[in-house]
């Protein structure tokens, strides 16, 4: 007779993993099935390789930027191989950490590939061999993949994407990055503080298109500072190989041919979802996602879906709470995603972040809104840490001055936004934030300054 669980879950990254341990807290017989290994994506191909490279480049930015304060240093060396072992090790024991709780939550883990059949049935194939267990409900969480766009030639050369960048085998001494996204600004983060001469090439008008405008700006002209070249506006046509190099083709804004050299390709155009799980099912699609409601409810009945396979944010953070609240609604406890506060976070030299709706976002909406900016040149510690270059952004409603959106550049603003994420869930106005006393001297006093400057303004 098959195994027989309450709730299965496929997929064991972010989404996975925490729907798994949420259902289990909650009395449920668990099992989840992983193909290759535990954290997904995030752990093992992005989020946490990434930052950990970006850890590197921005110390090696700090020994730079310490010659201007009097300390000097030798010649700077990189071992790629000493850092990809770094990387590795980081890997393993976050793996290792997700492998033990699911070890104390009882939670039996398949390796193995998992597809979803007719009546709550979940074969599982590995090294060949075939069995199938049954579940009351069933989490999808398979997460998605690189697109690989169209692009004629591309197929003939050797190219790199966010699966196999990290296991690249030499520094390239140029390196052309097709999409000014996320995944490439930070990269071109890394490989610029690498001394490799970078060119980006976006095809909309500007860095992180779907970011406040002012973030791009700032982030553009950082990046142009680290020596990184940056196409916008610009479509790329076809890659051929010329000798060692890889020359790259696009039309700019004006129609004119671009030739862009480069030693070394990646692209990086979005994530597809990796749907064969389901390929069984037909489950309705929003796109080529998956479609769910507010509680993560597929089509189907009994079967829900969470994380990148469901589009959407395509977040670690965001996937782990749509895994709560599928497991929630799975195991008999009604709850619903709250999307309206949703920290995003770019890794870059300064660093980006931002919560709840841009100022353009908020004006489509047809909501009255001002806003006030707030510059790192008047801040004390951005002034002691050298960087200056950012900025912090709110976004508030005009009746009752209820902030609805921050954006910050600079320094480790990444780690401050929480800070924004807490107002915004707790419908915070810039007068409670103003009354708030801050520690000096810190970035995060930025949001004092600000606030105050919105309520001196209104007292005029």
């Amino acid at each position: 007779m098959a195994q027989s669980y309450d709730i299965a879950v496929i997929g064991g990254g972010p989404g996975g993993y925490m729907a798994a341990l949420h259902a289990a807290r909650l009395g449920k017989k668990v099992m989840l099935v992983e193909k290759e290994f535990l954290g997904g994506t995030c752990l093992n191909r992005g989020c946490i390789p990434s930052k950990t490279w970006l850890k590197n480049a921005e110390i090696i930015e700090s020994i730079e930027l310490s010659k201007e304060w009097g300390i000097q240093t030798g010649n700077l060396t990189i071992s790629l191989d000493k850092m990809k072992k770094r990387k590795d090790d980081v890997i393993s024991r976050l793996r290792q950490g997700i492998a033990l709780l699911l070890r104390q939550g009882k939670i039996d883990v398949y390796q193995a590939e998992g597809f979803l059949e007719e009546g709550n049935t979940v074969q599982l194939i590995a090294d060949q061999k075939e069995e199938r267990v049954q579940a009351d409900k069933i989490i999808v969480a398979t997460g998605s993949s690189p697109s690989i766009p169209p692009i004629a030639g591309l197929n003939d050369v050797s190219f790199y994407t966010s699966d196999t960048i990290f296991e690249i085998d030499n520094i390239p001494s140029s390196l052309t990055i097709i999409g000014g996204g996320v995944i490439g600004v930070e990269l071109a983060t890394v490989f610029s503080r690498f001394k490799t001469r970078v060119t980006i090439i976006e095809m909309a008008g500007r860095m992180i298109p779907t970011e406040d405008a002012d973030a791009s700006k700032a982030l553009a002209q950082s990046l142009q500072k680290k020596g990184v070249r940056m196409l916008t506006n610009a479509k790329v046509t076809r890659v051929q190989k010329n000798g060692d190099k890889i020359m790259t083709e696009c039309l700019n804004e004006k129609g004119e041919s671009v030739l862009v050299e480069g030693e070394a390709l990646f692209v990086s155009v979005g994530r597809k979802p990796n749907l064969s799980a389901v390929q069984g099912l037909k489950l309705e699609q929003n796109g080529p996602f998956i479609q769910v409601n507010e509680k993560m409810e597929t089509s189907a009945s009994n079967i829900y879906a969470v994380g990148d396979v469901i589009g959407g944010y395509q977040l670690a953070h965001a996937a782990y709470m749509e895994g709560i609240v599928a497991a929630s609604n799975a195991a008999g406890y009604e709850r619903k995603m709250d999307e309206k506060v949703v920290p995003r976070c770019i890794f870059t030299l300064p660093e980006v972040a931002s919560v709840g709706w841009t100022e353009e976002e908020a004006k489509r909406k047809g909501l009255a809104v001002k806003t006030e900016t707030f510059d790192l040149a008047g801040n004390g510690k951005a002034l002691i840490s050298g960087n200056t270059s950012g900025f912090v952004k709110i976004v508030y409603d005009m009746k009752y001055g209820e902030i609805i959106g921050v954006t910050m550049v600079g320094p480790h603003v990444t780690e401050m936004i929480s800070e924004a994420s807490s107002f915004i869930f707790l419908e915070g106005t810039v007068e409670e934030m103003a009354r708030m006393i801050h520690p000096h001297p810190t970035i995060s006093e930025s949001f004092f300054d600000i606030a105050k400057n919105i309520i001196d303004k209104s007292k005029k």
